[in-house]
């Protein structure tokens, strides 16, 4: 059998049981008297039960109206906590989250993420702080930003890090070079040829730098450079070959480079990383696990 009843019917009830007034209970809930009797009136057709006797002096509950309203009253109860529960949940997912990282992240990985924070956590304002990864790792440090997405910092004991992808280094060069002919170029090729690499100040230089001692590279850096587009722009115009990670280099290629796999493979790892001694708000918390799960589909797909 179903029965067809409201949650506004049962706390009618309830309150009436409570006040034993119809008049009273309007007062409180904000009903008529009218409209509170007829509240009652349908919900004793639809249980078939007589729930109040009434008198010209005062309503009072009968026994079957006294057993429904014992037994909702805690029901009703637990129904208040998990509403208020929820309501406070989503009072704490709004606010300000502040998140640091470098050219090539911001450029390739977050704008997905900013896109899907607004689509799921319309509350809250992801605010992205574009830097090289050396002031990424000051503004975590001193809290300026909640966290921040980085190239692998090597020992940071005071910084909490999680992996959330990894991805090679590549070769740029000129379409003509002699190097764009094969899928993939050996490190120690590029012995021959100037580099143009980014900066100290990136976080993928020490790696880049590690990889060619591994190999034993002689390496003639022809240019430093801050960001990848110029980078791109600087291979372009045939200073030297370039070195970049896969997510720097976008897609369609610019116009006139092809890239090449690097053999062996060397690749780096993206972390999000916070402080130590710092716990994440609930907001924060929330958009941390969202880049981790935009990160792991893009490495998933790549």
């Amino acid at each position: 059998m179903n029965v067809n009843v409201t949650l506004r019917q049962l706390r009618v009830l309830l309150a009436v049981a409570r006040f034993r007034s119809f008049t009273r209970t309007g007062d409180v809930v904000g009903l008529t008297q009218s409209a509170v009797s007829h509240s009652i009136r349908e919900l004793e057709n639809e249980l078939g039960l007589r729930l109040f006797d009434r008198t010209t002096r005062e309503v009072a509950l009968s026994p079957s109206g006294e057993r429904l309203a014992a037994a909702l009253g805690p029901l009703i109860d637990e129904l208040d906590r998990v509403l208020l529960s929820a309501q406070s949940t989503a009072e704490q997912m709004k606010g300000k989250v502040r998140v640091a990282t470098s050219p090539t992240i911001s450029a390739n990985l977050m704008p997905a993420c900013i896109s899907r924070c607004s689509a799921e956590y319309p509350d809250i304002n992801l605010v992205l702080h574009d830097q090289v990864q050396s002031l990424v790792l000051n503004s975590i440090r001193s809290g300026d930003v909640d966290f921040g997405v980085i190239v692998e910092p090597g020992p940071a004991p005071d910084l909490i890090c999680q992996p959330i992808m990894t991805e090679p280094f590549c070769l740029v060069c000129p379409i003509d070079h002699p190097l764009a002919a094969s899928p993939s170029v050996a490190w120690k090729a590029l012995s021959e040829y100037p580099l143009v690499l980014l900066d100290h100040a990136s976080g993928s230089r020490q790696l880049i730098d590690r990889a060619l001692a591994l190999h034993e590279v002689r390496v003639h850096v022809a240019q430093e450079l801050g960001h990848s587009t110029t980078v791109f722009q600087m291979v372009s115009a045939g200073i030297g070959v370039g070195v970049l990670p896969a997510l720097a280099i976008p897609t369609p290629h610019p116009h006139g480079l092809v890239t090449c796999e690097l053999v062996p493979a060397s690749n780096r790892t993206i972390m999000l990383a916070r402080r130590k001694n710092r716990s994440l708000s609930p907001p924060a918390g929330s958009v941390w696990n969202l880049i981790a799960q935009v990160a792991r589909t893009r490495n998933t797909q790549a």
